[in-house]
């Protein structure tokens, strides 16, 4: 999907000069206009875009690692550990297809080899391994600065924590003001094949290691500079924006579904930077963050634009200053988003590495684009000779604006400190944001009211104690800890907000230091539609609607009567009934995961009215394992009957994010493609098949649609999503129904209504969306599980109708979301919504694994 970019001056263009001299200072610069024209580059829905004939196949190891590591990353063992932290690094064995080696780049091989020659060099390069990727490469961390005694370190982390805990204090802190480091993070290459940052990375810890000067010793005296080398070493090697999990890494960090986005939570909790950028490509001329509006409205946004905007002056200049030209060398002046453009490249959504920071103490964070494009169907079609050249240009670009933020953060390390201070302070105190204007943001020109975007925090959320939604509350209350969100649990009921709450429901009280994060997970949000014409991701997210847990706002009250204690992990709710046969609800992925786990046991699995599953008393001990293994409850039952449920093997075209939630579900799952039932598919290794991306039934040869024919017609189950698996029913002739396609670059939070029973029982009224689907012309035998909500359905994100007045909320208002029934001797389920995308909406995952159990033969 493209994304059309229209750069206008919002306010006066300025000329910058010069960073300030020093050893990291760039003095050249060249003249020109900021206001080049980018060129669009597509925004894919995950990791890759995919076609008509490919679907996702990601190997179940890359699955198995995500969710083996989901605890987190790996810093805790050099806690008490003075700098430098010097640490012998294997040698990954010699790969010669690694992409990088065709650009003249470092190839992932090369990098530990040349981070061991760093560490040699003198005594302020240490490498720390932050975790491993989805296929199982370890990720490096660098750090750069001054020695430090064990002592001093443990003196570092105590301000770091007085910053965050104690911010009142902090500010008057006189030991903070003269000897606290400022954390800086670069971070690179979080997109495989966007190699450069890498490079310049490795290129500046060699100068630093080096340098005799003055200027250096200071700045490595007065800060910390930490480098994440690669933060997707599988997409570096094989070429792919993607991870080895098929997961777009840059859009991961509100779920933080992956071990590599896993690690860089870890690192902006352990080091709390003050400044960070994100080394992208490829736009010409280079894009330096801050963004268009939208911009998050959860941020402290006054201090965040003054120091990022500062910054991207700086860096400008330096990017400049290397005296590349358009005429000479292809490459056009930098950019600035917020000054330069209109809309198209916002901060709305927390999935971006620079958009989630500053819920963790960054004030300036930037996205950087250099210029020059080798990736894709350049680095097919380019010499060789050509795509060095261009990567060497990026090379230099990167290295320019990584200099040019880390002499910011040495000239302001005290401002920047003290902002930071603040951002924790508000939290705490509960204060009001500050709206930003060129009043309270002198320096940055052309604020106006489109860039004002704040919220009304509420004093607290509560998750209530529920048996059904536990599994879900336990989740997500391990989410918000890992995002190092305090959470507290009453040890007795406690009235607040004009209601009453059970002992066992966990608070989240909203003073707090990062009351952002906290609220940019747990708030409904909001509908911006009528906001801008165009967002460059998703506009809606919302865990508190999403995650299956009942969370509940609480606007107001005082909670020095409410009895609770922070705590560090959700209580388990693993439980079996000791008498009697049980039940297990089908609400949560971890209870879809436990039957799959019964079902491969060889245990007689029943499925009563509601959709939940009845295990005999006979069972109970392999009901013991299940529930300590996936912490869920089985209740004692005295219902009897129903359906026998069987392990279902999912034969399934779709997206990466959906195969891993498929996955994280427990089911057998084989990806196909259009091109693999085209060469040949055994259905006998399947039950049910599950379509929404890469399956084209009018693309498949006579042998393939005979096959699927006869698979469909001996019982074979039909899951489809969205177009390609609407179209899939049209192509077989099954369910009798018109698809309708809303605005296809709609996406958010939806209400719906359910219809209950076998595939929506126990459903959340909440769902989400991305290019959404109806279904009109009901044919006879057609269920309707579940519609959109009357009115405006669209509780948080963006969706407008199309420029005829169709395929807005008011058009899907009431109309058919999810419909089921048989056909052909198959039973069959389309889903209009988006229930497993980019494995987020965990709450809405069963209904896609009710429907597989359902439809199975």
């Amino acid at each position: 999907m493209g994304i059309s970019r229209t750069f206008r001056p919002r306010g006066p263009v300025l000329l910058t000069t010069a960073v300030a001299a020093g050893a990291l200072a760039l003095t050249a610069l060249a003249p020109g206009s900021a206001t080049a024209d980018p060129t669009p580059r597509p925004v894919t829905r995950e990791g890759s875009p995919l076609g008509d004939d490919r679907a996702a196949t990601v190997p179940q190891g890359a699955t198995e690692r995500a969710l083996a590591d989901a605890g987190g990353a790996g810093l805790g063992g050099d806690r008490g550990r003075g700098y430098p932290r010097e640490r012998r690094l294997a040698r990954p064995p010699v790969n010669p297809a690694d992409k990088s080696i065709k650009l003249g780049l470092v190839p992932y091989h090369g990098i530990a080899p040349r981070l061991n020659e760093l560490q040699r060099i003198g005594d302020r390069v240490s490498v720390e391994i932050a975790g491993r990727s989805a296929g199982g490469h370890p990720l490096y961390l660098v750090t750069v600065t001054a020695p430090e005694s064990a002592r001093e370190t443990a003196r570092q982390e105590r301000m770091r924590e007085r910053i965050e805990n104690a911010p009142a204090a902090a500010a008057k802190d006189e030991a903070i003001k003269a000897g606290y480091k400022t954390p800086v993070f670069i971070n690179n290459n979080i997109h495989g094949n966007e190699w450069e940052g890498t490079d310049a990375a490795l290129k500046l810890i060699e100068k630093l290691a080096k340098a005799k000067d003055g200027p250096s010793r200071s700045l490595l005296a007065h800060n910390r500079l930490y480098f994440n080398i690669t933060a997707n070493p599988d997409g570096r090697i094989a070429g792919t924006r993607a991870n080895a999990g098929g997961f777009d890494l840059n859009r991961d960090f509100i779920t933080a579904s992956q071990p590599e986005a896993r690690a860089i939570r870890e690192i902006a909790v352990a080091k709390q930077p003050a400044v960070m950028i994100d080394l992208h490509g490829y736009v010409n001329g280079t894009l330096i963050e801050p963004t268009t509006p939208p911009h998050g409205e959860n941020y402290e946004y006054d201090l965040f634009l003054k120091n990022s905007y500062a910054n991207a002056l700086g860096m400008e200049a330096a990017v400049n200053g290397l005296g590349y030209t358009e005429a000479k060398d292809g490459v056009r002046p930098a950019v600035i988003p917020f000054r330069d453009q209109e809309e198209g490249w916002d901060d709305w959504p927390p999935v971006f590495t620079p958009q989630y920071m500053p819920f963790q103490g960054a004030v300036a964070a930037h996205t950087i684009e250099f210029p020059m494009q080798v990736n894709n169907a350049e680095y097919d079609d380019q010499p060789v000779a050509e795509l060095r050249r261009r990567a060497g240009i990026n090379v230099d670009i990167a290295g320019a604006a990584m200099r040019a933020s880390i002499g910011y953060a040495d000239r302001h390390r005290a401002a920047l400190i003290a902002d930071q201070i603040e951002v924790f302070r508000r939290g705490a105190t509960g204060a009001r944001q500050v709206p930003v204007s060129e009043r309270t943001v002198p320096g940055v020109p052309g604020i106006g009211p489109e860039d004002v975007y704040t919220t009304d925090f509420p004093r607290a959320y509560v998750i209530p104690a529920h048996e059904r939604s536990a599994p879900a509350a336990a989740r997500l209350v391990d989410h918000l800890l890992a995002n190092d969100v305090r959470v507290e649990r009453a040890s007795h009921a406690f009235r607040l907000g004009g209601r009453t709450y059970a002992k066992g429901s966990y608070l989240v009280d909203m003073r707090q230091p990062k009351r952002g994060l906290a609220n940019v997970m747990l708030a409904d949000g909001r509908d911006i539609s009528a906001k801008v014409a165009t967002m460059y991701d998703i506009s809606g997210w919302s865990l508190g609607r999403l995650w299956g847990a009942s969370v509940e706002a609480v606007e107001s009250g005082d909670l020095d009567g409410v009895r609770a204690r922070a705590v560090r992990a959700a209580s388990r709710v693993g439980y079996v009934a000791p008498r009697g046969d049980l039940r297990l609800r089908l609400d949560d992925p971890r209870e879809i995961a436990a039957v799959n786990h019964l079902l491969a046991e060889g245990v007689v699995v029943r499925r009563d009215r509601s959709g939940a599953a009845l295990v005999p008393a006979s069972a109970r001990g392999a009901a013991r394992a299940a529930a300590k293994k996936y912490d869920v409850a089985f209740d004692a039952t005295k219902a009897k009957g129903g359906p026998v449920l069987h392990r279902t093997r999912v034969a399934a075209a779709v997206t990466p994010g959906e195969l891993f939630a498929l996955r994280e579900m427990g089911f057998d799952v084989v990806p196909v493609s259009t091109a693999v039932l085209n060469a040949g598919f055994d259905w006998k290794r399947a039950d049910v098949l599950f379509v929404s991306a890469g399956l084209d039934h009018g693309r498949l040869n006579a042998a393939a649609q005979a096959g699927l024919d006869r698979f469909l017609a001996r019982g074979g189950g039909l899951v489809g999503r969205g177009a390609a698996g609407a179209a899939l029913n049209t192509g077989a002739k099954l369910l009798p129904v018109r698809p309708v396609e809303g605005n296809g670059d709609a996406n958010g939070v939806v209400r719906v209504v359910n219809r209950g029973g076998t595939l929506t029982g126990g459903a959340p009224d909440h769902s989400f969306v991305y290019a959404p689907m109806w279904f009109t012309g009901l044919g006879s035998g057609v269920r309707v599980e579940q519609r959109y909500g009357a009115g405006n359905p669209l509780v948080a994100g963006h969706w407008r109708a199309l420029a005829d007045g169709g395929g807005g909320p008011a058009a899907a208002a009431g109309r058919a979301a999810v419909v089921s029934g048989s056909a052909r001797g198959a039973e069959v389920v389309l889903f209009g919504t988006e229930p497993l995308f980019r494995a987020h909406p965990k709450g809405v995952f069963p209904q896609v694994g009710r429907a597989l159990l359902s439809v199975g033969r």
